[in-house]
């Protein structure tokens, strides 16, 4: 005769470890939270021109910031206007099908503009726009 795997004795008190349940519990809360905030802000406080013409884009995957100070800023981070190119490059292969946004402040001069959208061109983007607030 075989004798069991275990032995239940009444003195034996049956007890679920909660601990790998937590865990996943944790890392699935630290995953939507992350994923959650998709959402990309432009990193700094500019003040936009305004136009009676514009239009709302929903979904745009490339923002470029102009400051008034003529600094370029992409994803909260300063960006030297000759390695703005090579960073769009990269952002445009990771999506192709994406457009540009530039957000220029009202005192950035056209210089630096024209400076990004030629970056933007060289790189293949073809879809650039100037950000503006509806009057």
């Amino acid at each position: 005769m075989r004798r069991p795997f275990y032995r239940v004795t009444e003195d034996d008190d049956t007890v679920i470890d909660l601990t790998p349940m937590l865990d996943i519990v944790f890392i699935m809360l630290i995953f939507f939270v992350v994923t959650a905030s998709s959402v990309k802000e432009t990193g700094i406080d500019i003040n936009r021109p305004t136009a009676r013409t514009a239009v709302t884009k929903d979904s745009v995957n490339l923002k470029v910031v102009i400051s008034e100070y003529d600094e370029i800023w992409v994803d909260k981070r300063r960006v030297d206007v000759r390695a703005l190119q090579p960073l769009l490059e990269r952002m445009h292969i990771e999506n192709p099908q994406s457009a540009l946004i530039i957000h220029a402040d009202k005192k950035s001069t056209n210089n630096r503009l024209v400076q990004v959208m030629d970056a933007a061109r060289e790189v293949g983007i073809d879809s650039v726009s100037i950000a503006a607030v509806e009057q």
